[in-house]
Formats: structure tokens, sequence, C-alpha cells
């Protein structure tokens, strides 16, 4: 099964939001009382799921296009390295070389289990 172009992008955007999401539900939590009230009407949490609801829309439009779940999945891999790059941003976290190491792998990996598909 061929996997196409769109596929591969709404994969890529859904691993993008996926990072954004992690970050509103840490920003959520640092602003949490630890209320189920201050869970639930938390807006930072709030934008997080609706982060993960749109990559579920992404997801399916992506199999829509009768993509290979093995050639996409390893695409939202890269969630981790948006992560580390979100963070590098807004917090100033430093990206080791261990670091990029570990990003070129998950970019190697990616690669093999999408060609193999």
């Amino acid at each position: 099964m061929k996997t196409t172009p769109l596929a591969i992008l709404c994969f890529l955007f859904a691993s993008v939001l996926g990072a954004v999401g992690q970050f509103f539900y840490k920003a959520g939590a640092d602003r949490t009382r630890g209320t189920l009230q201050s869970y639930l009407l938390n807006s930072r949490i709030l934008v997080g799921a609706c982060c993960y609801v749109a990559v579920m829309v992404l997801f399916v439009a992506a199999f829509k296009q009768k993509a290979s779940p093995s050639a996409l999945y390893p695409l939202y891999a890269t969630t981790f390295i948006w992560a580390a790059l979100i963070e590098h941003v807004l917090y100033g976290r430093i990206i080791s070389a261990a670091n990029v190491a570990g990003m070129a792998l998950l970019i190697g990996g990616m690669y093999l289990l999408g060609r193999t598909s």
C-alpha cells in the first residue's frame, strides 16, 4: 500500500500538535491546586486536550488516504523531537550531543520502518 504525501503531512502535523498538547498539559498541571475543579476548569489543560482531539482527526484523515499504519506511526515518534525543540525554545533547555544522537536514531528508525512497509 502506497502512503500518500498528504497522509505523511497529516502525521507530521499531528506529531507537532501532540508535542504542543504535552506542553499545554504541563503548563496546566503547574497551575492546578490538586482539586478536580482546578483540573476541569483549567484552560491550558483544555487546550492540550483539544490538541489531542486534533491529532486524532489528523490520524483519521491520513488513514482515509488508504495509508499504511506501519509507515505512518513511526512518523508520530517525531513528537519526542518536537517536544525537545519546544522545551529548548520555551524553557531554554540545552539539547545535548546525546539528545541529538537520540534524535538521529529516531529518524533513522523511522526511515527503516517506513521503508519496509
